[in-house]
């Protein structure tokens, strides 16, 4: 398997790229603020032809880019609907007043083609198969992704901002509920096995065993039963 990461844009938001391999089909994971060089540089180096842009959340700092990447690649974006309304609004999504600067010029809006997720969904794309779990408490439509282990490679978590090395993503803006969160936390983080590897949408690579062990936010928890949504 094939994940090229990086941060971009003002807010350092993650931007992966996955495949089964160099110079196969890829999906790209939130391409935020200024991540459309970043996106193209990484499909050349790696040959790689994209299918779908999948999102965890529609905060602006995950979708600026995707306009333009799901433009010139004619690929749809799989959103929560929840979250949807922050691609065409993120100053509502930010509690800002409509027409107040933000960060400048941003391509704002819906690419061509959206499909929306919803919580247990298993996303076949690019040869690979995602299993969607609805994570609200940071955003109302909050997803992870996850992929399975695979012979000696163990699963792979795509956490967004629910779950960061060693900490959580905020719950102070519209939408966010602290104790949404931390039920969220129990629910889909929590029977995931230790070596479950988590990339987040901020900061560094992490595994479920590590955060299990030193993450404040993680203590006290218990594991919580899965519900259709």
């Amino acid at each position: 398997m094939l994940i090229a990461g990086f941060p971009a844009g003002a807010w350092g938001t993650n931007c992966y790229l996955v495949a089964p391999a160099a110079g196969e089909e890829c999906v790209i994971i939130d391409p935020g603020h200024q991540a459309t060089a970043g996106v193209e540089e990484t499909l050349a180096k790696h040959r790689l032809k994209p299918v779908a842009v999948v999102l965890t959340h529609g905060h602006i700092d995950h979708v600026a880019s995707v306009v333009p990447v799901c433009g010139a690649h004619d690929v749809p974006a799989w959103i929560h609907p929840a979250d949807r309304y922050m691609m065409s609004d993120p100053e509502k999504a930010l509690g800002r007043s409509i027409g107040m600067p933000l960060m400048g010029e941003l391509t704002v809006g819906e690419p061509d083609d959206v499909k929306e997720l919803s919580d247990g969904a298993e996303l076949k794309l690019a040869g690979l198969e995602f299993t969607v779990s609805h994570a609200p408490g940071h955003t109302k439509g909050s997803v992870t992704f996850r992929l399975p282990e695979q012979a000696d490679i163990p699963s792979v978590f795509f956490s967004g901002d629910l779950l960061f090395a060693g900490s959580v993503g905020r719950t102070d803006l519209p939408g966010g509920d602290h104790a949404e969160l931390l039920e969220s936390l129990a629910r889909v983080c929590l029977p995931l096995d230790d070596s479950t590897v988590v990339l987040s949408g901020h900061g560094s690579q992490t595994t479920i065993g590590r955060e299990r062990a030193t993450n404040p936010y993680m203590h006290g928890l218990a594991a919580a039963p899965r519900r259709g949504m």
